[in-house]
């Protein structure tokens, strides 16, 4: 905005500066305050009160054109810069409301996936929750996979010890290192009272670049092995589980109820990833860069945490060895991305009338505080404020938003649209781990590879 202001205006702002600077004045023969303008301005300056002048003057005029204008409305205050003086010319930059064309938002398609559960992942998520209540006991064969052995071992590379433990006990578990790779392997077949010695080439990423690629020389003895002793797939392992289960039926149901639900939030989370990349794709988003400014601050403040309080950034930044602008720029793509999300998601809500009730947030903070228990009360009162309901509304209509657009998104022919447009995929069953409490529901997600992979 360019606004150009009359001569006579400015000459009263130069008046007005001259009495607002003449107590200040240090006239030789006069009071503060006392002294003819004409000597406060030989005192100061014409650059002084010109300055003064436009301190007062300049938000007055900006203000006055903003209400002049009502199709103008900033979210952030401007850049004021004077042009020229005389005339008084200012140019005014100013942070407005993101402009957002969603386009054809409505024809959205993502490719949808049916809901399975096999079985075999069932099964594994029992032998998962049996391992969990497995005890061990000593046996005198020789040592196999899932055996824990207690050991004595020894490393040494180039005459200088890299490991000496005594007593070790550790678990073969396939697939899963827990020294270097290939140590594991090199137990199988013994067994008890075995002392024996080997070479292991040590990986790249050892910590010391000293031993990096090196060979390392094993000398192992064998103190102990034990087996593995998984608890019977009967009734009364079944009630041991979680809170308890009457059959084994009862509790292989609740495990396909537990991996049913990981997936279908697996899959409602990527219908959600691809609409709102389609749609960013197809929208026109213009947006002001303070928006942007603002949302890399609230990520780099999420990163840093809140360790000691004023120094969190601090110690954020010595610890990635980076310098605050060069995290900046980092987290500008990162920003960039989730701003442009979140504005088209609050266009959809107007575009689609959206909106949450009051009824809505009190059902919200009575299902947030249900399981709370002596804390429900002053839960119930931090989620009741105003910032709090707050924040509950917006949670509430970015679900219901997302909820209107994956019903769109998936609605008949939503298949079929998406085969067309992209190769289709192969369908996947393996989930993310979903957060429970429920210890069936940790192992029918973790039970799949965490045992394997010794997460």
């Amino acid at each position: 905005m360019t606004i150009e202001v009359e001569a006579e205006r400015l000459d009263r702002a130069r008046e007005k500066a001259v009495r607002k600077l003449s107590p200040k004045a240090k006239v030789p023969g006069f009071r503060p305050g006392k002294a003819p303008p004409a000597m406060v301005r030989r005192y100061f300056g014409e650059e002084r009160i010109l300055d003064e002048a436009l301190d007062d003057l300049v938000p007055d005029i900006y203000r006055e054109a903003l209400e002049t204008d009502e199709s103008i409305i900033p979210v952030a205050r401007p850049q004021l810069r004077v042009e020229t003086v005389e005339p008084l010319i200012v140019k005014a930059t100013i942070p407005v409301r993101p402009t957002i064309d969603l386009g054809d938002y409505t024809s959205v398609r993502v490719e949808t996936e049916e809901v399975t559960v096999e079985e075999s992942r069932v099964e594994d998520t029992l032998t998962a929750l049996r391992r969990r209540a497995a005890t061990l006991e000593p046996v005198e064969r020789e040592i196999g996979w899932r055996d824990v052995v207690r050991i004595d071992v020894r490393a040494d590379v180039e005459g200088e010890t890299l490991v000496q433990q005594q007593e070790a006990e550790i678990q073969l578990v396939e697939d899963r290192d827990v020294l270097f790779p290939g140590f594991e392997e090199q137990l199988i077949g013994h067994r008890k009272g075995d002392e024996f010695e080997f070479d292991l080439q040590l990986p790249e990423a050892i910590g010391s670049e000293k031993f990096d690629g090196k060979q390392a020389h094993f000398v192992v003895k064998v103190l102990e092995t034990k087996e593995e002793v998984l608890p019977e797939l009967d009734e009364e392992f079944a009630k041991a589980v979680g809170e308890g289960f009457e059959s084994i039926d009862a509790l292989r149901q609740r495990i396909r109820d537990d991996i049913r639900k990981a997936e279908e939030e697996r899959l409602e989370n990527r219908y959600h990833d691809e609409i709102l990349t389609q749609l960013v794709e197809r929208a026109t988003i213009e947006y002001p860069p303070v928006m942007l400014d603002a949302e890399v601050d609230r990520i780099l403040h999420d990163q840093a945490g809140h360790i000691e309080e004023g120094r969190g950034l601090e110690r954020y930044l010595a610890a990635l060895g980076k310098s605050e602008q060069e995290v900046r720029d980092e987290l500008r793509p990162i920003a960039d991305a989730r701003l442009r999300r979140s504005l088209v998601l609050s266009q959809v809500s107007e575009a689609e009338h959206i909106t949450v009730g009051d009824e809505e947030i009190d059902a919200e903070i009575e299902t947030l505080t249900a399981s709370a228990g002596p804390q429900a009360a002053q839960l119930r009162a931090l989620f009741n404020s105003e910032g709090g309901r707050d924040t509950i509304r917006r949670n509430l209509l970015t679900r219901k938003t997302l909820r209107r657009l994956v019903e769109m998104a998936t609605q008949d022919g939503g298949a079929a649209a998406a085969a067309e447009a992209k190769p289709k995929r192969k369908k996947k069953t393996a989930s993310k781990p979903a957060a429970s409490e429920s210890p069936v529901e940790t192992a029918a997600t973790a039970g799949e590879a965490g045992e394997a992979s010794g997460e």
